[in-house]
């Protein structure tokens, strides 16, 4: 039985990279603990959700699989406005991914939620001996970008869990707010409000 003390969150979470980076394989291995060698594209967007259970709270993930395609760039500020969270997928096996994974980080800092929280994810960790992007620099590269860094394999199902572990204790801890149509809606940290 719950607590009275325990919240419940709703938070958007997005994962934004570039094709073949593997972002479905990370949400399909994370939500139903799977792994699909061959897996087509995704157009558009794929909507999933799954809740993880972090010290007081249960926090339920609504995430967006986001199409890498150049194509659906124009897309994006559609799934990633008011989202929590976001995890930018790279491939480590491909340094092109990693330099995309930063123009990712750039728009969402100048576009996205002030509050939002970001994790990098250098995926494929399993196909070290194809390793293009050395852990140091992604790290550093997370570190200067106020990120929080992780090496991830979807196959291996390596810092899966791991990663939306760390993204919901990450998450400010904002009291719900009621609204009439039944949804939890979620306040805006009082700092930030005070400052903008």
């Amino acid at each position: 039985m719950a607590s009275s003390g325990n919240k419940n969150i709703n938070a958007k979470l997005v994962l934004l990279g570039d094709v073949g980076a593997g972002k479905s394989s990370v949400v399909l291995r994370f939500v139903k603990g799977q792994f699909i060698e061959f897996q087509e594209s995704t157009i558009g967007a794929a909507f999933f959700s799954q809740t993880v259970a972090v010290n007081d709270a249960t926090v339920k993930f609504e995430i967006w699989d986001t199409a890498g395609q150049e194509r659906y760039h124009s897309l994006a500020p559609m799934y990633y406005r008011g989202a929590a969270a976001a995890i930018i997928v790279y491939d480590i096996t491909n340094q092109a991914s990693f330099d995309r994974a930063k123009k990712w980080v750039q728009e969402l800092q100048a576009q996205g939620n002030p509050s939002m929280v970001m994790a990098l994810a250098g995926n494929k960790a399993d196909l070290l001996d194809a390793r293009k992007v050395s852990t140091e620099e992604a790290q550093a590269y997370a570190q200067e970008s106020s990120l929080f860094f992780m090496e991830t394999s979807a196959k291996a199902a390596t810092n899966i869990n791991e990663l939306f572990y760390e993204i919901a204790k990450r998450l400010p801890r904002l009291q719900p707010v009621p609204n009439p149509s039944g949804m939890v809606l979620m306040d805006r940290p009082a700092e930030r409000v005070a400052r903008s």
